[in-house]
């Protein structure tokens, strides 16, 4: 994880080149000229919740040939879609309560342009459906029956995205209905993926197939700008993760962003958006939100409620996963 040292050190000499403006004011117009912002040599970057290793390496793929940041994050979550293993997002992932599996996505990038789907049914890949939203048409997001028709307009293939496995356990579900969500079930969740490219450009992107056996209509944070996900270009990009209607409660990545823009480190960030929600959740040791954020240097980090979340990383030095730091102890 990356060191806060970095941050600190950067806020002392702040204070050191407040204390010698008059100095700076008689420098020569040339010297000052030559003055520019470091370059982090660390970018690309690419980050996504939980244990995504495939996804950031198709990610990064994109970055470290010169792909902006929007790209990468749409193919990267593409992967996990489209993968039958995985039981919460897309193709395979746990219906409703009547057996139907809706999926939620947004993507959003640099200069606040974004796009969001939710409650859409029979398309596999809901955050190209996102995409296109937010490039195509006058609005941000498009829900249920609006948004399937709009995908099939756009050349997206009507499909069946409930499997036997998820058909199966769906049915034996239904012998009991009992409802409760499940603390880090399967050690993944929503993946959220977030990215800088070598331009400097921060995007970030969001899928689920939302909470198993939910009511009909049931939507959570992921395709909510400002709760699931939220992306300055000036300062950085930050995702949620775990019980979405906590994450709504307080407007999570937003906040996350907010707290980076006072200058808090990204886990420091995260950090603060974990105790808004342990404030406003009596019930808050039965349940788990994480956060992920990214800021424009390319510094990066995550916190969450309970103990057993993670999230995956790539960048110039390779790929890795780190587990996160937790409220609980």
């Amino acid at each position: 994880m990356k060191s806060r040292r970095k941050f600190i050190r950067n806020s002392l000499a702040g204070g050191a080149l407040l204390g010698t403006a008059i100095h700076l004011e008689a420098c020569s117009t040339s010297d000052q000229a030559e003055t520019t912002e470091e370059k982090p040599s660390e970018l690309p970057v690419v980050v996504s919740t939980w244990n995504n290793v495939k996804a950031n390496e198709v990610a990064w793929g994109v970055l470290d040939s010169g792909g902006s940041a929007l790209d990468a994050v749409e193919a990267g979550v593409k992967v996990p879609e489209a993968d039958v293993n995985d039981r919460s997002v897309g193709y395979g992932g746990r219906p409703d309560r009547d057996g139907n599996v809706t999926l939620d996505a947004c993507i959003m990038d640099h200069g606040s342009n974004c796009g969001s789907v939710a409650f859409l049914q029979h398309i596999k890949h809901p955050i190209s459906v996102a995409r296109k939203v937010m490039e195509d048409t006058p609005h941000v997001m498009l829900v249920g029956n609006g948004a399937f028709q709009f995908a099939l307009e756009n050349g997206f293939e009507k499909e069946d995205l409930l499997t036997d496995k998820s058909r199966e356990e769906w049915e034996k579900w239904l012998q009991t209905s009992e409802y409760k969500p499940v603390i880090n079930i399967e050690m993944h969740d929503t993946i959220g993926m977030l990215a800088i490219d070598q331009a400097g450009k921060l995007s970030g992107a969001c899928t689920t197939s939302g909470a198993a056996y939910k009511m009909q209509g049931r939507v959570g944070d992921s395709p909510i700008i400002g709760a699931g996900l939220f992306v300055d270009g000036d300062i950085g990009a930050a995702t949620a993760t775990g019980l979405g209607e906590a994450v709504i409660k307080v407007a999570g990545s937003h906040l996350v962003v907010e707290m980076m823009r006072q200058g808090l480190h990204p886990v420091e960030a995260c950090k603060a958006a974990v105790e808004r929600v342990i404030n406003k959740e009596p019930d808050h040791k039965n349940l788990q939100v994480g956060f992920l954020a990214l800021n424009k240097h390319g510094e990066y980090g995550g916190y969450a409620i309970q103990k057993g979340y993670s999230y995956a990383v790539y960048e110039r030095n390779g790929p890795h996963t780190d587990d996160s730091e937790f409220a609980l102890k």
